[in-house]
């Protein structure tokens, strides 16, 4: 077996490539549970707005009787090299109450828009209380980079990390 060696990345770093993730990947993988069904796992689409992570599914599917019933959600982009998992609250919105500035964003991300659908949708928001990101063992150390909604490190919230100059 051959492992390949990858380089320890900062917080800011690590921080920025997480970002960058969140704006361009396309799917997520949900983790719900139920008290009495247990734990559920789902990928779904989703869109990151700077501040949450927005999903959409059937108002009849069990990752939506889940976060109705239990809201704590864990989410994963699905890359296991390269590892960043959220934890935090499902917020539902039935699509005719969705706020439309994320409606709109998702449909144009996707094209897609579940508000146009004959069933009925339900739009799922996750404002990440933890997040964590590691790239093999080496950055196991120090992987959690956003605790009780806060980034951690120098940066504001809302920016991406800048390069350090050379």
């Amino acid at each position: 077996m051959q492992t390949t060696e990858m380089a320890h990345r900062h917080m800011l770093e690590r921080r920025r490539d997480t970002l960058e993730r969140l704006v361009t990947e396309r799917d997520i993988w949900v983790s719900t549970a139920h008290p009495d069904h247990g734990p559920h796992l789902v990928p779904l689409w989703f869109l990151w707005d700077g501040r949450a992570v927005w999903m959409c599914t059937s108002a009849t599917s069990v990752t939506a009787r889940n976060v109705r019933t239990e809201p704590r959600v864990r989410l994963a982009l699905p890359d296991t090299l390269d590892v960043v998992l959220l934890q935090g609250e499902a917020e539902c919105f039935p699509s005719q109450e969705v706020p439309g500035g994320a409606a709109e964003a998702f449909a144009d991300k996707f094209g897609w828009d579940p508000r146009t659908e004959e069933s009925p949708f339900l739009y799922v928001r996750v404002v990440p209380k933890t997040v964590r990101a590691w790239r093999g063992e080496r950055e196991l150390r120090g992987r959690v980079i956003m605790r009780d909604g806060t980034w951690l490190g120098q940066q504001p919230s809302n920016s991406l990390p800048r390069s350090p100059e050379r």
